[in-house]
């Protein structure tokens, strides 16, 4: 975030300090970003929360040695992250309902959790917001989907889009499409680091070093991924004009579609939401 472009938050509670709600944590931490009230975290192990204490403006509790914790954190926070395993969230949610402030905003990052399970669990006046951030928070290129609650209003979902903006792009859509969204950008990193295995391992069984290897082909993705950032026209386009008329790309690219990949990644994330839908079913 720009620091010409202050970004104000409110208190800020992350239930849970994983790696993804500690990626949130660091995009919160840029400069230009004033968290009124400042954060608090809590995690499960004393050691990972000493850890926070000492980054700027983080409170951290563990619950091992302190059952209050996650009462204490919420206590005062507008914004109250849930980032613990989503078999844990139907007790924490009874844990900290009464602690949470009126207007609390709960935002979930638990995988297959409903807003209506988050609902049923809290106080009608909590406004709910459920996210599907993805890894690359990590380095401030996330894609988070953000989907509303059926309380929660226009500020509530927008005051959810700046936070979950510090560590990059959001994507506001109904909570129907959610799971959709998480086969797509959430699970996406994974088939893109798939992807470079195989063309690692190709490029090893033409003779390169695993050294040569990685460098040709993970600078051709972040080549080829600026390129299209940088560019005003799509994929598409940008693939024709590196395949030349009965050239090599073309040769290649023909075994590609005789392979039918279009069909593969349409049901590998057939395959996905299928899961996503049986975890929510679950939840």
């Amino acid at each position: 975030m720009s620091a010409e472009a202050p970004v104000h938050l409110p208190a800020i509670a992350f239930l849970g300090a994983g790696s993804m709600a500690r990626a949130i944590l660091s995009g919160l931490l840029q400069p230009g970003i004033e968290v009124d009230g400042g954060i608090r975290a809590t995690n499960r192990s004393a050691e990972r929360a000493a850890e926070l204490d000492g980054l700027p403006g983080v409170t951290s509790y563990a619950t091992e040695t302190d059952a209050a914790a996650n009462r204490t954190a919420v206590t005062g926070a507008k914004l109250v992250v849930v980032a613990v395993k989503p078999a844990m969230v139907p007790d924490l949610l009874r844990e900290i309902a009464d602690a949470l402030e009126p207007d609390a905003i709960v935002v979930s990052v638990a995988a297959g959790v409903t807003v209506a399970t988050f609902e049923s669990l809290l106080p009608t006046s909590v406004a709910v917001i459920r996210s599907m951030p993805n890894t690359p928070a990590v380095v401030g290129r996330a894609v988070t989907g953000v989907s509303a609650g059926t309380r929660s209003s226009d500020d509530d979902l927008a005051l959810a889009v700046r936070l979950f903006e510090t560590v990059g792009d959001v994507i506001v859509v109904p909570e129907e499409q959610i799971d959709a969204l998480s086969t797509i950008s959430g699970s996406g990193p994974a088939y893109v680091f798939y992807l470079i295995e195989q063309l690692t391992a190709a490029a090893i069984h033409k003779g390169f070093t695993p050294e040569q290897a990685a460098r040709m082909v993970q600078g051709t993705f972040r080549g080829a991924s600026e390129l299209l950032a940088a560019s005003d026209v799509g994929p598409a386009e940008l693939r024709r004009r590196v395949t030349s008329p009965k050239g090599t790309t073309e040769r290649a690219v023909a075994v590609l579609e005789d392979a039918r990949l279009s069909e593969v990644f349409d049901r590998a994330t057939d395959a996905a939401l299928a899961r996503a839908r049986e975890l929510a079913a679950g939840a």
